[in-house]
C-alpha cells in the first residue's frame, strides 16, 4: 500500500513539474502497466553540441570523408561524456536496464519501472522522454507482378532508363569508388548481382554490415525488402537483368528493422550512426515512422542534422500513405513518414518564404513509367513547429516544409528477389524510388567526391524534369534526370582550377569585403546550402563583414566558387 501510495504522489507530481518531459505517449502507455513492469523508453538530453562551433572547425578539413571523420569523433566524444552520470544512474538501479547509447541526438534507450521513469524525468539533464515504440517502418508495397521467370537477356529495367541512367554510363562513371550504406530490412548479400561489390568489414564484420536491431554482424534481409531496395542502388546484372542506378557501387548492408519489419526511432537513428560511423559516403534509406511522436521526430531530426554535419547526404522515402489523409489516418501535415520529414539540405528558392533550418533528407516521391505521381505517394507540407528546440516551418499560417524534394519511378519496379540469389520480383512504392535517386548520387560522387550534401540536392532538383511550374507537394521539383545531374557536377580538380583562373574574386580568404567580376549576376550560401543576406556594394563588391568565419559558396551567373572568411 505505501508503494502504491509513493508511486501515485510520484505520478502526480510529475504530471504538474514535468508535463513537456514526459510526451503523451508514454504518458498513455504507463498508465496501462502494472508497478513492476519495465516500460520501453527513450530519454532524450538537453546538452547539444554547439554546430556553429563544430562546423567552423569542421569546415577546415580539406575532404569530406576527414570532415566526417571529424565530426564522428567530436559528437561521440561529446555524447559520451553528457550521458555518463544517467548511464552509471541507469546501471546502478534494479529497476532499469540499459540499452541503446545514441550519440548523434545525445539520447540513450533503456527499460524502466514507472516509478523510474518518473524519477528520471525530474533531472535536469533530460529534455524529453518518450516510449520507445515499435512500428512497421517498411513503408507498405505491392508486388506488381512476377519477374521471377526471366531470361538471361542483359536488360536494363526501365526505371533505369527513364531516368537517363545508362547514359551517364556511357560516360564511365558507374559508382565505382563509393560507399552506400543500404538503411533497411537487410540485404541477402550472396544475391549474384551484389556479391562482388560489396563493403569489405574485415574480420569484424564479415557479413558486410551490421544488424541493428539484433545487434549482431549478419544483416541477412528475412523481408525481402532491403534487397530489392539495394538491387535498384547497385544491381549489376550478373544474372540477367540490369537493375542497379550505380552496379559498381560499393554495398553497406544495415539492417534496422526487425524479421516483420517493424522497428523504432532508435533503430534508424542507430542504422545511420553506425553507416556513418563505419565510412560510407552516402545512406539510402526506404524506412520511416508513420504519426511518429514527438520524442521520436526529435532523436530522428537531431540525428538527420548531425548526418548532415557530417557531410553525408541520405536519400530517405516519403512514405506510402498518399491515400491515407482522405480517410483521416495521416492527415496532412503528419502525411510524409519520418525522417523523410526533417529538412532538406539545401533549400529551394520556394522554400525560401518559410525558411528553418537543414539536415541530410532528400525527400524522395513516386511516379509511374509516364512521370505521372503515383497514388500511394505521400503528401506534404510538414511542419516541426511543435517540436520546441526547431519549432521552425510553420504550417498555419505558413506554407510547412515543402515535401517531398524530388520524384522517381517507383511503380511496376523490377529488382532483385531476396529468396532466389539469382531471382528478381517487382515492387510498387517510394521505397522504390529512393533507391533509384541513391544511385543517382553514388554517380555525382564518383565524378566529385567532395560534394557536401547542399550541393547534391541543389543539382538534383536544378537539374529535375519539372513536372509543375513550383516545388509541388507531391512531386518536389520533379523527376530526377541522371544524365542532367552528372553533367552538372564540376569534377573536384576542375573547381579548383576554375578557382584559381578567376582572379577577378578578391581577396579570398576575405575579412570585410569580396570584389566580384563587374556585370555579374552574385548569391552566395553557406556550406550547408542556406542563402546569406548580403548588401551588394556600387563598386561590385559585397559586405561580408558580418559573416561568421568559415567556407562559403558563391555562385557567379552559373558557376560556384569557394570563399573563406576569417575574423
Amino acid at each position: 500500500m505505501k508503494r502504491y501510495f509513493l508511486t501515485l504522489a510520484l505520478f502526480l507530481s510529475a504530471l504538474f513539474a514535468n508535463a513537456q518531459i514526459i510526451d503523451n505517449q508514454l504518458y498513455e502507455e504507463m498508465s496501462r502497466r502494472s508497478d513492476d513492469e519495465q516500460i520501453e523508453v527513450i530519454a532524450v538530453l538537453k546538452a547539444r553540441y554547439d554546430r556553429d562551433i563544430l562546423n567552423r572547425k569542421a569546415d577546415a578539413f580539406a575532404t569530406r570523408a576527414e570532415r566526417r571523420d571529424f565530426v564522428v569523433k567530436e559528437l561521440k566524444s561529446f555524447a559520451e561524456a553528457s550521458q555518463k552520470d544517467l548511464t552509471e544512474y541507469i546501471n546502478s538501479s534494479k529497476d532499469m536496464r540499459l540499452g541503446t547509447s545514441l550519440w548523434m541526438s545525445n539520447s540513450i534507450a533503456f527499460s524502466a519501472t514507472k516509478e523510474a521513469i518518473l524519477v528520471i524525468s525530474g533531472r535536469d539533464d533530460i529534455k524529453i522522454m518518450g516510449l520507445d515504440k515499435k512500428q512497421h517502418l517498411v513503408p507498405e508495397v505491392i508486388s506488381s507482378g512476377d519477374a521471377r521467370n526471366h531470361v538471361n537477356t542483359r536488360e536494363i529495367t526501365p526505371n533505369i532508363t527513364q531516368v537517363n541512367v545508362d547514359r551517364v554510363w556511357e560516360l564511365g562513371y558507374t559508382g565505382a569508388g563509393i560507399v552506400v550504406a543500404v538503411v533497411d530490412s537487410g540485404v541477402n548479400y550472396e544475391h549474384a548481382d551484389l556479391a562482388d561489390h560489396l563493403w569489405d568489414g574485415g574480420e569484424e564484420f564479415p557479413h558486410h554490415g551490421y544488424d541493428i536491431v539484433n545487434g549482431d554482424d549478419d544483416p541477412m534481409d528475412d523481408k525481402g525488402h532491403g534487397t530489392h531496395v539495394a538491387g535498384i542502388v547497385c544491381g549489376d546484372g550478373t544474372s540477367g537483368t540490369q537493375t542497379g542506378a550505380a552496379p559498381e557501387a560499393t554495398l553497406m548492408c544495415v539492417k534496422s528493422t526487425a524479421a516483420d519489419g517493424f522497428g523504432g526511432s532508435v533503430n534508424i537513428a542507430g542504422g545511420m550512426e553506425w553507416a556513418v560511423e563505419h565510412g560510407c559516403d552516402m545512406i539510402s534509406m526506404s524506412l520511416g515512422m508513420a504519426g511518429a511522436a514527438d520524442t521520436d521526430k526529435l532523436v530522428l531530426r537531431r540525428t538527420c542534422v548531425a548526418v548532415n554535419d557530417a557531410g553525408i547526404v541520405a536519400a530517405v522515402c516519403a512514405g506510402n500513405e498518399g491515400n491515407s489523409f482522405l480517410l483521416m489516418a495521416y492527415p496532412i501535415p503528419d502525411n510524409v513518414r519520418v525522417p523523410a520529414s526533417c529538412p532538406p539540405p539545401y533549400l529551394d528558392p520556394d522554400q525560401l518564404a518559410n525558411p528553418g533550418e537543414l539536415s541530410c533528407v532528400v525527400a524522395v516521391g513516386a511516379v509511374n513509367g509516364n512521370d505521372e505521381a503515383a497514388s500511394f505517394t505521400s503528401q506534404g507540407p510538414v511542419t516541426w513547429q511543435g517540436i520546441d528546440e526547431f519549432g521552425d516551418y510553420a504550417y498555419e499560417p505558413g506554407i510547412g516544409l515543402i515535401r517531398p524534394d524530388v520524384c522517381a519511378p517507383g511503380v511496376a519496379i523490377k529488382s532483385l528477389d531476396y529468396e532466389n540469389v539469382n531471382g528478381y520480383t517487382n515492387m510498387d512504392g517510394t521505397s522504390q524510388a529512393t533507391p533509384l535517386v541513391g544511385g543517382i548520387i553514388a554517380l555525382m560522387l564518383q565524378k566529385n567526391p567532395n560534394l557536401m550534401p547542399a550541393d547534391i540536392c541543389r543539382i538534383l532538383e536544378e537539374t529535375s524534369v519539372k513536372l509543375t511550374p513550383n516545388k509541388s507537394n507531391i512531386t518536389g521539383v520533379g523527376r530526377v534526370d541522371a544524365l542532367a545531374a552528372v553533367n552538372a557536377v564540376e569534377p573536384y580538380d576542375a573547381i579548383v582550377e576554375n578557382e584559381k583562373e578567376m582572379v577577378s574574386i578578391y581577396p579570398n580568404p576575405a575579412k570585410d569585403f569580396i570584389t566580384f567580376p563587374e556585370t555579374s549576376q552574385i548569391s552566395l550560401m553557406n556550406i550547408h546550402g542556406q542563402l546569406m543576406d548580403i548588401r551588394v556594394l556600387n563598386n561590385n563588391q559585397i559586405d561580408v563583414s558580418g559573416l561568421q568565419s568559415g567556407i562559403y559558396l558563391m555562385k557567379i551567373q552559373n558557376k560556384f566558387v569557394k570563399i573563406v572568411v576569417e575574423r
